[in-house]
């Protein structure tokens, strides 16, 4: 395993968001949530009822931005933040999403944010090749620094943030109560942390089908349900979702320093160069195979030489509960 540099304790802001109104108004605008998705749960049976209740939208993306989401694209507290704990003059928000869930008997997986380098990102990359081209070291040189702040609405039944703020090997710090309308801010793609337990707890973890929806009651918008496939299976107050709202900026020391690296950009070409380089130079039989990219046997052959690592005490996971 690389010797990876982890991050600083992230920093803890409170009374964020002063107009909490024009939050609401944003959950309701962006209605209908549907649940998580994403590289832990790839092809998903649509039928299945595997999908925990954990919903999540984009509100700013690529071209993309919902209507009022400049309340958080453009939170001056975050950019202040992100100066000073990066040292950096030059921040860059892409991204801005939101969580919602209810009755989670089981923790959320225990992660570091997926990477993107220059030249190399979602869209053109295998989530698992990028998670281990940021494991092996090999490419520090084009990584993208980001900085994330999770923002929470209201205070649940549980529901809190365990993030290893000393790196993985230490124990872990917790976020949980007085939660409402406090952020914290640092870098998500080098310290493991990890949603808790979720409340309501009488009936374990609740599944859907990943074509289930989350939206509030017409006529009152301060109800949430869930309807699978044309049928109510949960309602609660949105009081009782524990809501969190995510923002990614990129960083760049200076301006200066952000057109200097601009052209510097890594090819898939690249990436299977630099991989073959180092395996050789390991004694390693594996070649990096461009043909096999999507096959995953060669995936865990490759990161099984470059493995993440595994943070101590990390509670079970709702993907545990399935696997």
């Amino acid at each position: 395993m690389a010797d990876l540099h982890y991050a600083p304790p992230p920093v803890l802001i409170q009374d964020v968001i002063e107009d909490l109104d024009r939050v609401y108004t944003l959950l309701s605008d962006c209605a209908p949530y549907t649940p998580l998705g994403g590289w832990y749960a790839p092809g998903a049976d649509p039928d299945a009822a595997t999908s925990a209740l954990w919903f999540q939208q984009d509100w700013v993306h690529a071209d993309y931005r919902a209507p009022g989401s400049d309340l958080f694209l453009q939170c001056e507290r975050y950019f202040d933040v992100t100066r000073d704990y990066y040292d950096a003059e030059v921040v860059l928000p892409h991204s801005v999403y939101v969580n919602m869930m209810a009755g989670l008997a089981e923790c959320g997986p225990a992660h570091t944010d997926n990477p993107k380098f220059r030249g190399r990102e979602r869209k053109n990359t295998p989530m698992w090749l990028l998670r281990t081209m940021l494991w092996s070291g090999l490419f520090t040189r084009w990584e993208i620094v980001q900085s994330t702040a999770i923002w929470w609405l209201n205070d649940v039944e549980e529901g809190g943030l365990r993030y290893w703020a000393d790196g993985p090997y230490a124990s872990p710090h917790r976020h949980v109560g007085q939660m409402a309308n406090t952020a914290l801010v640092g870098d998500n793609h080098r310290m493991f942390h990890q949603v808790e337990r979720v409340g309501p707890f009488d009936q374990g973890t609740r599944r859907v089908t990943p074509r289930a929806e989350l939206a509030p009651l017409a006529g009152d918008e301060t109800v949430w349900a869930v309807h699978d496939r044309g049928e109510e299976v949960f309602r609660a107050p949105l009081a009782d979702y524990r809501v969190s709202v995510l923002w990614k900026a990129d960083v760049y020391e200076s301006e200066a320093q952000r057109q200097d690296v601009a052209d510097d950009q890594l090819s898939i070409d690249d990436v299977a160069r630099i991989f073959d380089e180092d395996l050789a130079k390991r004694g390693e039989a594996v070649r990096f195979d461009l043909e096999r990219l999507e096959d995953p046997s060669f995936a865990a052959e490759v990161q099984a030489v470059y493995p993440e690592a595994r943070p101590i005490e990390a509670g079970r996971t709702i993907y545990d509960e399935v696997a």
